[in-house]
């Protein structure tokens, strides 16, 4: 017998389709008989968010009043994913939802798919946020997530007729936003330019225009917690939108001018930023959300208070940087606390420095974000000030402590020169409590290379948290299947909040009954992805084809180039003969990315995978042994029908560049295989699931490190690998551009002539890792008992594990009602 422990609502049915057909009838002026899939889809959202009202308010209120410390998560982007079906779980509605809507006379995949998936982030450090607010909720911690109410977030992919990537705008709210909750009366000003003036003893800042930031309320209920946090987007408005003397001289246009420039702040998720202009909008999104947090922070703890006690801050939230995005918040608080309410500088540095902790999600040093002082300094004058300030006492005190002239000019917050850079990582690191980096390898090479200076003065600050990702969505609600069998083989669905639970599937991979259940699932899953995409994209894959997928964000470090380099000597092997189509085991290649638009060499390796996709899929000796599928405008939905169904997953950056991926986390939790580096959270889940279930190849970071300090010659692996030579000529004489020998030569001559990701000295342990990996394939029932086990030892990747992490060692602080 299943023990069952999911939270389910006393709500019946019948209730449920009741509360529906009112809301229709009396909010929404629609009879259910003449309703269409829209309608009932914003009733439903509406029944769900009265559902959850009352744990809404009473969460709020026993944060407010209560003496459990807050997590305020301040983040640039939420990639949240449909939120009906993760509401309805949570909630426990599922099946009253169900049948409820069936009795209505409406298919709820219907309802469910009628959600456009909110464009408020854009690939894994979105997702990430998005985990961990769900799993704030679940495990019962008051928290804020901070962000912005992007109208148009992240662009939408498509493809033009050759092959390159195209963004159009995001539309996500053209039908409205049913789940968020404006509320004017607790919006915030936040103010820019101007210049600064003493008065008296004090430094007084008197902006040149400001705007209005307006909260976009998200309910965040917890699973089988009862407890429902809130996700607060801003939106900026403007103050003055509308000039009528002007419109009445016929200057129509410049009678909006002032609303068209605040609204512009929250138009778009990261604006292309090569331009001056691009990067002055960046700093001011950055600003906004940060300034508008930390003042509702304040309103929110201390209410009615005008002389509130803020060395209490630290005790009732602490604010948690992902990434170096909101780090404007630090010199912000400080300004507030010295100039709104007149603390003196060690005051105000000590409330602060135990308010702001920092998550680095990279090892690039071109990614560490920096800032023009000019920039800051005409944008926002008085937190120039301050980060000088900080800088100056920072080097004063690292001289105290007899650190070196070279090692305190390479610290710098601000550095020196005629055109001095505010290092935001640097600030982030001296302004908060903590540092961690986001995998075991990721958190090391952030101590050794990356911020090394500062670990070794500051050794207690630097933390690892490996991230972790949600099952509920990612297994619950994404694999069905593989969820009830995993129930079933269990006895229980406490896995679902306990995802340790999954160490008692590891005796199952030896029991023939679920190992053929298993094969059944992920066949099943293959099916049912053939059939969403042809559905969606008119491109059905053969489920009995192994699903090869490499799917993340498009940058050169992540090495897509290797696959499609692969694939394209596969392709000339099947083509010249040297491949038995016999003894070829046919596989499905899909991708899945976008890449950031002002990104060119990103942008052209898209161009090919298109093109390579277009030659082999039109060639008729590939039918059936070689395809290479490219869905557009990849995001959660996608994500949701293709892990499940994969069953090689590509995690092949190079080795010391990914922080920690998350997607390798997904897949293998989701029964698929890795083939993958020695980089980023790959090291755990292969130390977890067993080195016989991982397919390892390529350089580790001490080769690479002295491939880089000797000297590395990328045409020299071409040289020496026919295979490798074969398939990057391909690309030169124009077998993938119709002859234009010319439309990728800058990837030819990177790879041939730089290659700094070292894409060539990887490609031969690529190649020679997939005929292994073919080998154990054809071993159906051996394969299965592989990504059992990945399965089962792949609790650790949970992101409420993640979460506890953060409570014990960084944020301290625990569920509501707990000391």
């Amino acid at each position: 017998m299943v023990k069952k422990t999911a939270p389910r609502s006393q709500m019946t049915s019948e209730e449920f389709a009741r509360a529906v057909r009112e809301r229709l009838e009396h909010m929404q002026g629609v009879a259910p008989s003449s309703a269409c899939v829209d309608d009932v889809y914003q009733a439903v959202v509406a029944v769900v968010r009265d559902h959850l009202m009352d744990s809404w308010l009473a969460t709020k209120d026993m944060m407010v009043h209560g003496s459990t410390k807050a997590v305020g998560y301040l983040s640039a982007e939420y990639l949240l994913g449909s939120q009906l079906p993760n509401s309805l779980l949570n909630a426990g509605l599922t099946d009253q939802f169900e049948q409820g809507v069936r009795s209505l006379g409406f298919d709820p995949e219907q309802v469910i798919e009628a959600e456009h998936e909110p464009g408020l982030g854009n690939g894994g450090l979105g997702r990430l946020a998005a985990c961990y607010i769900d799993s704030l909720a679940s495990l019962g911690v008051p928290a804020f997530g901070y962000g912005i109410h992007y109208q148009y977030g992240i662009f939408e992919q498509s493809f033009d007729g050759q092959g390159r990537q195209v963004e159009h705008p995001d539309y996500w709210l053209a039908g409205g936003d049913p789940w968020g909750h404006e509320d004017l009366n607790r919006s915030r000003r936040v103010s820019f330019g101007g210049r600064v003036v003493q008065e008296g003893g004090r430094r007084v800042w008197e902006p040149a225009w400001c705007v209005k930031a307006v909260p976009v309320d998200y309910l965040v209920p917890g699973y089988a917690s009862g407890r429902v946090n809130t996700l607060r987007l801003w939106e900026a408005r403007s103050y003055d939108e509308f000039d009528l003397e002007t419109f009445n001289r016929s200057d129509y246009l410049g009678a909006v001018k002032p609303q068209v420039e605040a609204e512009t702040i929250s138009k778009v998720l990261y604006p292309e930023d090569s331009t001056l202009e691009g990067k002055t909008l960046r700093l001011e999104q950055q600003y906004f959300f940060v300034a508008a947090s930390i003042a509702d922070a304040i309103a929110t703890f201390y209410p009615g208070q005008d002389h509130p006690d803020l060395a209490t801050l630290p005790d009732r939230i602490c604010f948690q940087l992902n990434d170096t995005h909101p780090v404007i918040g630090i010199p912000e608080l400080m300004r507030v606390l010295i100039d709104d309410y007149g603390y003196d500088w060690d005051a105000a540095w000590s409330i602060t420095t135990r308010t702001f902790n920092y998550t680095c999600h990279t090892l690039l040093p071109e990614a560490l974000e920096e800032w023009s002082a000019e920039l800051i300094g005409s944008l926002l004058p008085r937190h120039l000030e301050i980060i000088r300030e900080i800088d100056r006492r920072f080097v004063s005190d690292l001289a105290s402590r007899g650190t070196g002239t070279d090692q305190v000019d390479r610290m710098r917050i601000v550095t020196a020169g005629p055109d001095p850079k505010v290092r935001m990582a640097y600030l982030a690191t001296v302004g908060g409590s903590y540092v961690n980096g986001v995998a075991e390898l990721h958190s090391r090479l952030l101590k050794e290379v990356t911020l090394k200076d500062f670990s070794q003065v500051f050794p207690d600050k630097f933390m690892n948290v490996t991230n972790g990702v949600t099952p509920r969505r990612f297994v619950r609600l994404a694999n069905p299947g593989l969820s009830d069998l995993i129930t079933e083989g269990l006895g229980t669905d406490a896995w679902v909040a306990d995802l340790d639970l999954l160490k008692g599937l590891e005796p199952l991979a030896d029991d023939p009954a679920f190992v053929d259940r298993f094969i059944q699932v992920k066949r099943q899953n293959k099916e049912d992805f053939a059939a969403y995409s042809r559905r969606r994209y008119g491109f059905e894959p053969d489920p009995d084809t192994m699903f090869d997928s490499i799917v993340k964000r498009l940058h050169e470090y992540k090495r897509q180039s290797l696959k499609i380099l692969a694939v394209i000597a596969q392709y000339a092997a099947i083509k010249d003969g040297t491949a038995d189509p016999a003894g070829i085991l046919p596989r499905t290649v899909i991708f899945g990315a976008k890449a950031a638009p002002g990104y060119a060499m990103a942008k052209l390796t898209i161009r090919l995978i298109n093109n390579v996709a277009r030659v082999i899929d039109s060639d008729p000796e590939t039918r059936g042994l070689l395809s290479v599928f490219y869905p557009r405008n990849y995001n959660i939905e996608l994500a949701e029908h293709l892990i499940p169904a994969t069953d090689l997953d590509e995690q092949i950056s190079q080795a010391g560049k990914e922080a920690s991926g998350t997607s390798n986390m997904k897949f293998a939790l989701n029964g698929a295989l890795t083939v993958g580096t020695l980089d980023g959270a790959n090291v755990e889940i292969r130390e977890r699931v067993g080195a016989g279930n991982f397919f390892l190849f390529g350089l580790e970071v001490p080769e690479v490190t002295r491939l880089y300090e000797e000297g590395y010659d990328p045409r020299s692996y071409y040289e020496a690998d026919r295979r490798l030579k074969t398939a990057v000529d391909m690309v030169a004489s124009g077998v993938f551009s119709d002859g234009d020998r010319d439309a990728y030569k800058p990837l030819v001559q990177d790879w041939l002539n730089k290659d700094y990701f070292m894409t060539m000295a990887d490609f031969s342990a690529y190649m020679d890792i997939q005929s292994t990996i073919e080998n154990a394939y054809r071993d159906k029932e051996g394969w299965a008992r592989k990504a059992i086990l990945n399965v089962a030892n792949s609790g650790y990747f949970s992101s409420d594990r993640a979460v506890e992490d953060y409570l014990r060692q960084i944020w301290h602080t625990g569920p509501l009602g707990q000391e």
